[in-house]
This record gives C-alpha cells, sequence and structure tokens, in this order.
C-alpha cells in the first residue's frame, strides 16, 4: 500500500514519458503549426497575433477527418460570426444595455440552433461546433469593435484574418502527413463493423444457448455502435464524396442495434412456457455455432455472398420445419399451444438471421462500393424545444449578468471578462451537463495561467526574439498536446491550449507584455468561475428531471406509433431509443444504479414495444386475415392510442386487451389451413406476446404514477440520492 501512491502517479503520467507514436507525431505537428501561424501573424503585424495559434488548436484534431470537418464548420461559423458582429456594433454603438442585451441574445440564439444540429450532443459534433464558432466569433469582434465602432471593419476583417490564417495552415500542413489515407481509413471503417459486430454475436450466442445474464454487455455495445457511428462522418470527410462507402458503414452499424433488438425479442419468446423443445435447441446450436465463427470468416478471404448463402440456407430451414408442423395433427391444447411457441421461436430465429444478413451486405457494400449508388443514411438528431430553450436561456442569461457585472462597475478589463464568459457559454451550454465541462476548463485554465506566468515573468522577461518565444511557447504547447491524447486530460488539455496563446500574449513591440498577462488572467478565472456558477444556479441540470421527460416522450412515442400519426420505421425507432439509452448512461453522474437500471430496462423495453407494434400495423392491414383477428390487432392498437401512462387504468386496460388479442389469435391459428395465413398469424403473435411481457415485467416504467423506477428501493432513499 506505500508503494501504490507513488506507482499509481507514475502510471498516471505515462502520456508524458511514454506517449503514443500517433498522439505525438500529432503534438509536434500541431505546435509546430501553432508557432507558424504565430510567425506569420507577427509578420504580418496583425493586432492580436495569438488568435492564430489559438485556432490552430481549436480545429486541430487526432485525425484527418476530424481536422478537415472542424475546420469547414469553424470557417461557416466565422463567417456568419463575424457577419453578425459587424451588425450589432454598427446598430449600437453607443448604447451599453442594448449592445449587452443583443449581445446575450445572439449567443443564446446560436446556442439553441446548434442544438438542433444533427448528432450528438458532444464536444466531437463538430457541426454543433459551427454554431460555438460563430458564438465567440460574434463574442470577440463585437467586444473589440465597440471600443473602437468606427474601425469596425478593420478590426471585423483581423480577426477573421488570424481565423483563416489558422485554418489553412492547420489544414495543409495536416494533409502533408497523411499518406495512403484513403486505402487506411477504408480499413478503419471495416475494423469498425467488425469490433461492433463480433460482442453482439457473441451475446446472441450466449441467449440461444440459454446463458445467464446473457444480454449485460448490451450497454456497452450500444455505446460503442454510438461512439463508431460518430466516427463515421470523417471517414467520409478523409474518403471525400466519390462513393457512399459512409453512408453503409452508418446503416451496417443501425442494423447490429436491430439484430440485438431482435436478440432481445427472442430472449423474452424463449422465457415463456412451451416454448423450447429438442428440435429449437438444435437448431439454435447451429445458428450459434455459425454466428461464433462468423467474425473469422469476415476477417478471412471468403466471399461475402457464400456467407449471405449459408444465412439464407439457414433461414429457409427455420420456414421449412414450421411449414413441416402445419401438416401434423395435435393432440391436444398443450400440444397446439407447444407448436405455436415452437413456430413463434421460429419466426424470432428468421426475424435474428434477417436483421444480420443486412447488416452484412450494408457492410459489404462499405467495403466495395458500387459505381452510380445512390443510397443515403443521414445522421439522425432527436432534439426537443424544451431543451433548446432551456439552453439559450441559460447562455443568455450568463452573459447578460456578466454585461451587467462591467457596466456596473467599469472595470477596465470588464470587456475581456465579458469575452471569455461568452467563449464558455458558447463552447458549453449546448452540451446537457455544462457545469461539469466548466470545472474541467477551469482546471486546465489554471494550468495555462502557470504556465504563461513562467514564460511571461522569468524566461521571456528580458528576450524580445522570435526564437526564443518559439522555444519556450512551443515546449508549453507541446505538453499540452500530449495531455489532449490522454483521455482523462483532454477536455483540461482543450482548455490549456485555447488560453495559453491568449495569455502569452505576444506583439511585435514586445514579444510578451506582463501588464497584458496580469489583465488576461484574471478576467480569465474570474469568468470561468462566473459561468460555472451560473450553470449551478440558474436552469442547472436535473437528473430526475430528464429522466421523467425522457419516459413521458417514450410514452407519448407509444400511443403515437399505435394510432398511426407518425411515420416511424425500424431504424428510426431503433436510433433514437438507442440515443436515449446512451445519454442515459452518459449522465447518469452519482445516481443510484437500481434507478438507473431501471430506465435502461425500460428503454429497451419500450424500444421492443414500437418495433412490434409497426409489425402489428403492418399486418393488421392484410385484408385476407378472418375478421375475429384483424378486430383483436384493432383493439390492441385502439387502447395503446390512449396509452399515454399518465391517466389510472390506461395501463391495465391495455395489457389485458393484449392478452385478449393472443387468445383470439391462437384460437385463429389453430382453425387455419392456409400456409401463409397461419405465418402472418404466428407473426403477430410473437408481437403480441413480446408486448404482453414487456408490459408485465416493466409496469413499473409503463404505469408512470411515480417518477421513480426503483422497485427495491423506497421513495424516500431515492429522494435523498437524487
Amino acid at each position: 500500500m506505500i508503494q501504490a501512491g507513488p506507482v499509481a502517479l507514475i502510471r498516471r503520467l505515462r502520456w508524458l514519458y511514454a506517449p503514443d507514436p500517433v498522439m505525438a507525431g500529432y503534438a509536434l505537428r500541431t505546435t509546430f503549426t501553432s508557432l507558424l501561424a504565430l510567425g506569420i501573424a507577427l509578420w504580418m503585424e496583425l493586432g492580436s497575433p495569438q488568435w492564430a495559434a489559438l485556432t490552430v488548436w481549436m480545429v486541430a484534431q487526432g485525425t484527418r477527418g476530424r481536422s478537415l470537418a472542424k475546420a469547414k464548420w469553424h470557417l461557416f461559423g466565422m463567417i456568419v460570426g463575424v457577419i453578425s458582429g459587424i451588425s450589432l456594433v454598427a446598430s449600437f454603438p453607443q448604447a451599453p444595455l442594448m449592445f449587452i442585451l443583443l449581445l446575450a441574445g445572439g449567443i443564446g440564439a446560436f446556442c439553441m440552433i446548434g442544438t438542433f444540429m444533427p448528432g450528438p450532443a458532444s464536444m466531437t459534433n463538430y457541426r454543433i461546433h459551427g454554431m460555438r464558432a460563430s458564438g465567440f466569433t460574434y463574442a470577440i469582434v463585437s467586444l473589440d469593435g465597440i471600443a473602437d465602432p468606427h474601425h469596425i471593419f478593420a478590426i471585423s476583417m483581423a480577426r477573421a484574418t488570424y481565423i483563416l490564417l489558422g485554418i489553412v495552415l492547420e489544414a495543409s500542413i495536416s494533409g502533408l502527413f497523411q499518406l495512403g489515407l484513403t486505402r487506411r481509413t477504408r480499413q478503419q471503417l471495416a475494423n469498425t463493423f467488425e469490433d461492433t459486430l463480433k460482442p453482439a454475436l457473441t451475446s446472441i450466442a450466449d441467449i440461444l444457448c440459454g446463458k445467464e445474464g446473457a444480454m449485460q454487455n448490451v450497454q456497452t455495445i450500444f455505446t460503442q455502435i454510438t461512439t463508431l457511428g460518430d466516427q463515421v462522418e470523417f471517414a467520409e470527410v478523409e474518403l471525400g464524396r466519390h462513393d457512399h462507402a459512409g453512408d453503409h458503414a452508418r446503416a451496417a452499424l443501425a442494423d447490429i442495434a436491430v439484430l440485438l433488438a431482435r436478440a432481445l425479442d427472442l430472449a423474452t419468446l424463449m422465457r415463456l412456457p412451451l416454448s423450447q423443445d429438442d428440435m429449437f435447441h438444435r437448431e439454435a446450436e447451429a445458428i450459434r455455432d455459425m454466428f461464433l465463427r462468423l467474425p473469422a470468416r469476415l476477417e478471412g478471404t471468403e466471399s461475402m455472398s457464400v456467407i449471405l448463402a449459408d444465412l439464407l440456407t439457414l433461414r429457409r430451414q427455420c420456414r421449412q420445419k414450421v411449414v413441416l408442423d402445419f401438416t401434423t395433427v395435435q393432440p391436444d391444447d398443450i400440444a397446439r399451444e407447444a407448436f405455436l411457441r415452437h413456430g413463434m421461436l421460429q419466426q424470432a430465429l428468421v426475424e435474428l438471421i434477417d436483421a444480420l444478413r443486412m447488416a452484412l451486405s450494408q457492410f459489404e457494400a462499405s467495403r466495395h462500393p458500387k459505381a452510380h449508388d445512390h443510397f443515403h443514411a443521414p445522421i439522425r438528431s432527436y432534439r426537443d424545444w424544451q431543451q433548446a430553450v432551456t439552453n439559450s436561456l441559460r447562455s443568455s442569461v450568463t452573459v447578460f449578468g456578466a454585461g451587467l457585472i462591467w457596466i456596473c462597475t467599469a472595470w477596465p478589463s470588464g470587456l475581456t471578462f465579458i469575452m471569455f464568459v461568452c467563449i464558455i457559454c458558447s463552447l458549453f451550454s449546448t452540451l446537457e451537463r455544462p457545469a461539469l465541462a466548466t470545472q474541467a476548463f477551469l482546471r486546465g485554465a489554471c494550468c495555462a495561467v502557470i504556465a504563461a506566468g513562467v514564460i511571461n515573468l522569468e524566461l521571456m522577461g528580458k528576450s524580445t526574439t522570435f526564437e526564443m518565444l518559439g522555444m519556450w511557447s512551443g515546449l508549453a504547447m507541446m505538453l499540452g498536446g500530449l495531455a489532449f491524447a490522454y483521455p482523462p486530460l483532454a477536455l483540461p488539455a482543450v482548455s490549456y491550449n485555447l488560453f495559453l496563446p491568449i495569455l502569452i500574449g505576444p506583439s511585435n513591440q514586445a514579444k510578451t507584455n506582463e501588464i497584458v498577462y496580469f489583465n488576461t488572467a484574471m478576467p480569465l478565472l474570474l469568468g470561468l468561475l462566473y459561468a460555472s456558477w451560473m450553470y449551478r444556479t440558474f436552469l442547472p441540470y436535473d437528473p430526475a428531471r430528464q429522466r421523467w421527460t425522457m419516459r413521458e416522450h417514450i410514452l407519448r412515442e407509444l400511443h403515437r406509433i399505435a394510432e398511426g400519426r407518425t411515420s416511424e420505421t425500424v431504424d428510426s425507432v431503433v436510433s433514437r431509443n438507442v440515443d436515449r439509452f446512451v445519454r442515459l448512461m452518459t449522465n447518469s453522474g452519482s445516481t443510484p444504479s437500481p434507478v438507473i437500471q431501471a430506465y435502461l430496462t425500460g428503454i429497451l423495453s419500450s424500444m421492443r414495444v414500437m418495433l412490434n407494434l409497426l409489425r402489428l400495423q403492418a399486418i393488421g392491414r392484410d385484408t385476407r386475415l378472418e375478421k375475429s383477428a384483424r378486430q383483436a390487432l384493432s383493439l390492441v392498437m385502439g387502447r395503446m392510442s390512449h396509452f399515454s401512462g399518465r391517466y389510472h387504468g390506461h395501463y391495465g386496460r391495455t395489457l389485458r386487451a393484449t392478452k385478449l388479442a393472443i387468445l383470439r389469435l391462437r384460437t385463429s391459428a389453430y382453425s387455419e389451413s392456409r400456409a401463409r395465413e397461419r405465418f402472418v398469424l404466428i407473426a403477430a403473435l410473437t408481437s403480441l406476446d413480446v408486448i404482453a411481457t414487456e408490459l408485465d415485467t416493466n409496469r413499473i416504467f409503463f404505469d408512470a404514477r411515480s417518477p421513480y423506477l426503483d422497485p427495491s428501493t423506497s421513495p424516500a432513499d431515492l429522494q435523498v440520492g437524487e
């Protein structure tokens, strides 16, 4: 135990003395590019050359695709921000209160627009980053211009020049180090799919053999699907728009999520009485064996057409066994029920194989894209107005409060203070938990203050040459670049790399200025502290409220789908609920694990209910079904269309209607002699049994009379935990 502390400390510093070679190259390349941008800005005698170096660190990423994607959206945001900043200063050059009010409103508007951008609400979403760039460019242009409104155009052009210089240099130099990029990107897409498919197939194989806890890894797999789906966008940038490999890769990952949903349905059906027999066990073992061998076959030289043909053979075998049972006379009711259960399991196996075949087909299309392919799988986004308004109000009120502080105190560095507050609000207000991100930024800013203080007050006190400035500041930047590669330090490292050039404050007259350093460091730290305090006091993140709102939206979607008012698809239902699943896991914080687990289970359960409702809608439109069967399905859809979870009795009525429909469809299946109609009835019974089981098993989620979901914890304990 005595040696545990030093050993743990040494391991935590591994990013410094034994960095990853690729990320060490990134740090070295970006440091060189930022110093080059700083040198060119000084040579051009621009007024604030540090913004050129800052832009390089803001745009630079670990891969070419990320850098280009961020650079494109940063450039777009810069153009929007410059135009908005000029308009603001031109409109209110001598009205401080109106200027602050519209400055705050503009930052809030950019945050609201960013909330609706496609993709996850994370720092790696560069569409949202475009709005972030608009916000802080709008702030720095207008705040610099309001002090000298007669030269607002010259000021804005100077700020745009810094940013454009940093973007062009980073994009140009990073491109020199990307040899064989297309080949490596295609291989990366293949590895992305295989790395996701392998754990999914392992979990499904465990389900087929009846292993306990087989789907415990589903949480990790869904998170991985979301993360890797986000990375496909950057691979598309690296490949260019010559084909649709990225669209097919995104669709393949989505199909893996559908595959897992079908596996969960199969697990539910396997738990029903009289469902399994020796024939099913033999079929399940054959499918399990093929699933386990599939990753090795994908890595080998075997053709995809052979693999798909083998899966199609398995599918036909499942169908044929059910058809053979149609001609067998069942001696009693128990035997007939066992026959139906077996047919439902065969139906679930067929759907499982179909989902895998679709995923493999999309994977093959991503590896070998065809000419003149017009396939498109867009990045899905699920935002709501409530969240957008919250993000906008949070940022607007924070910026307006900073402006009031400046007006009331007449602080000489007040504009710098407001600028840093605007930067923080632009960067973090679109996140669901901005207070945590601001805390990490504060730690990085403190490190930047210390590093810049050493450079300004000690190392560069007497030197006025760019070579000395480049040597010492380059060493400090290199440390920040290495820290960026270490995940626990990534966000503080971003803050450190952004604010270090500003705190050093180089200029042509004297490469550094101690007074400028002190007048910049204090507003920076105070601005971060103020923003962090505002995020915790004004519209703070409420995990219990987020969960309740999420569940309310799920229940509304259930009755909208049943009513037929939405044009939902399997992909949209799965992707939306996977997004909820990952958001809940990411933002769980210190919430008691039973509550989170109950919600996670409820989200997966509701996703499967929605998928089976979609299937029942399609089956209900089949006019060849008996009238009693169609009426039973209509009754279920009608009850579910009123099922919002907010009124007493609707849950119980929905469950009873579902069980009644199961009894009616069983009777119809017993008397039906036509093979096609029997298949349709078995498919309907499969969906109804899954819906009934999920409604019954997860009653505490669907019967929304209490906002808490942990059956083993009292409401008092849950409130304390919250």
